[in-house]
């Protein structure tokens, strides 16, 4: 299992979350967050904006599955500006439900 784990413009969130529900991708997380990238903000007119609103969206799928909702994220967020967001796919090795201490995988 692999978590998907991507920052993206928070304008952007709801859409992708619809089109991963609508491909069968159920479970997701959702952060408001506060970050900036290598740009190191914004600068608009004589204000500089040093930190942006982003929203985390989280998920964990099975790892034949991760191209798929990578491609889900990608076509939604792309705007071709930066500050499109960023993508981290990383390893899962333990999952248990907390309430009844199951282990899942």
């Amino acid at each position: 299992m692999k978590m998907i784990k991507a920052i993206l413009r928070p304008e952007a969130v709801d859409s992708i979350a619809d089109s991963l529900a609508d491909a069968g991708f159920i479970s997701m997380t959702k952060v408001n967050a506060f970050g900036r990238g290598k740009q190191k903000g914004i600068q608009r007119g004589s204000v500089h904006y040093d930190e942006l609103p982003k929203t985390i969206l989280m998920t964990v799928v099975e790892d034949e599955e991760v191209e798929h909702v990578l491609k889900i994220i990608q076509y939604k967020a792309y705007t071709g500006s930066f500050g499109d967001g960023k993508v981290f796919v990383s390893p899962v090795d333990r999952v248990f439900t907390v309430r009844t201490s199951a282990e899942e995988l």
